[in-house]
């Protein structure tokens, strides 16, 4: 089983555009509403790909409300820990015209301290039947990030392997509480350790104690650096247009899917594979109407994604 946790869950609600007009009103066909949030959508990705995959994640007032709604219906295996703030919401405006989207993200109120630690001892508990954890999204607002840290270093201790998809300082909290994979965007990596150049700023991330660090670059495709010094570069041959909400939790999953496999991405051909499976599953994310599905012809051809070794890594210093 793959656990998800979604630390700042969402009520995502997309609606579709021909074209998109700031400051005028548009006439839209009915928008829909799903439980969302990163960890929620990269459940759902494993769970379409027939992975066995459990949610885990907070509710809270009507929108809260909503999204359990959603959840219960959607039949992904869940659990839902009460809170007392509401539910943050998440809108998407898809322009068709454009091929692109623009979101707005609520913030979210972080939990009491009582729920946070309900939470997190939920996914330790839940961890013990998990074969890999998948830690998705920003913070809610006011969050202590030492809970996060800590969570993180008992999977760890535990032998259960960690995914981080986040940003800011809590990516760096994340590398030396030991997450063996990390998932940021260069824009994102780049904040995050103040370094430009990608690979350093990668390598930067493996020393404080990751194991891989796969960074997304958009339409350039991604960059897999690991700690023992292999690297890649992977990228699908189409540029695939549509609403890109959700392509960085399908690779998310695609990782979770290669972690819960071979936890120390050690197998020779094991960083070939799994970047492969995280392009094609980004750009079939992209192709998909709404975050947390993918579609399925795309999905299927891991066997186009072009790959390329990048021969200027090496092993980060003090790398064992």
């Amino acid at each position: 089983m793959i656990l998800t946790v979604t630390p700042n869950p969402a009520l995502d609600m997309t609606w579709h555009v021909d074209r998109l007009e700031p400051g005028q009103s548009h006439r839209v066909e009915a928008g829909v509403s799903r439980a969302g949030g990163k960890g929620l959508n990269v459940a759902r990705v494993l769970h379409q790909q027939g992975e066995r995959v459990m949610a885990l994640t907070t509710a809270g007032g009507r929108v809260g409300a909503e999204l359990r709604a959603e959840l219960e219906a959607s039949g992904l295996v869940h659990r839902l820990i009460p809170v007392v703030a509401e539910t943050r919401r998440s809108l998407a405006l898809v322009d068709e015209s454009a091929a692109s989207a623009t979101v707005l993200n609520e913030f979210g109120t972080a939990p009491t301290a009582a729920e946070t630690a309900e939470l997190w001892d939920a996914v330790l508990t839940a961890a013990a039947q998990a074969r890999a954890v998948a830690i998705s999204g920003s913070q809610p607002r006011g969050a202590d990030p030492t809970v996060l840290v800590s969570a993180i270093a008992e999977l760890r201790a535990r032998g259960i392997p960690v995914l981080v998809d986040t940003s800011g300082t809590a990516l760096i909290d994340a590398a030396e509480a030991g997450a063996a994979v990390l998932k940021p965007n260069h824009h994102e990596l780049a904040e995050a350790t103040g370094i430009a150049d990608v690979m350093s700023a990668a390598q930067a991330l493996l020393r404080r104690g990751s194991t891989l660090v796969l960074v997304s670059q958009a339409e350039e495709g991604m960059l897999l650096v690991h700690r023992d010094g292999r690297a890649l570069r992977a990228r699908f041959p189409d540029v695939v247009r549509g609403n890109a909400t959700g392509a960085g939790d399908a690779v998310s999953a695609a990782i979770s899917v290669s972690l819960a496999d071979d936890p120390a991405l050690a197998l020779y051909d094991a960083l070939e594979v799994l970047a492969r499976r995280a392009a094609a599953w980004g750009a079939a994310a992209v192709a998909a109407p709404q975050a947390g599905d993918l579609d399925p012809d795309i999905a299927r051809r891991t066997a186009d994604v072009i790959i390329t070794p990048v021969s200027e890594a090496s092993p980060p210093e003090g790398a064992s």
